[in-house]
């Protein structure tokens, strides 16, 4: 039997394998997650749409909607997922939705149970925003 913890084995794997994939993401990996969201390209909106919005379901929810209830959740659990709010918000600006829709979006979280993730919520929206705006 191994002394090794399995958790670091695995841990390790991991590691190994993304630094065969891309060398930039495991040297991200390997210091924190800070940024990685950055390593992932925004899905174009009509591609989103198709997958995840009217084209998944001609009667449903479109991709802007979906995104917008993806951010309220991810709010409701103290907005500890940093990358995927900063994505969520990316995406859900290139599906349509305005400035003004995610803030009301996190806000109206904030009032109904994620009073807690709301501050850090619209802080990671706005540091998308300003960066959607620099580019």
């Amino acid at each position: 039997m191994s002394d090794q913890n399995p958790f670091d084995a695995w841990m390790k794997a991991g590691q190994d394998w993304a630094k065969g994939l891309s060398p930039e993401f495991a040297d991200v990996m390997a210091k924190s997650m800070k940024g990685v969201e950055d390593l992932i390209p925004t899905m174009p909106a009509d591609m989103m749409e198709a997958f995840m919005g009217k084209g998944a379901n001609a009667e449903g929810l479109g991709a802007k909607t979906r995104l917008l209830l993806t951010l309220q959740g991810l709010v409701f659990q103290g907005a500890v997922a940093e990358p995927q709010i900063k994505l969520t918000v990316r995406h859900a600006l290139e599906a349509g939705a305005t400035q003004i829709e995610i803030t009301e979006t996190i806000a109206l979280a904030g009032m109904f149970g994620g009073a807690a993730g709301m501050p850090k919520a619209l802080d990671l929206a706005s540091q998308v925003f300003k960066k959607d705006q620099d580019t």
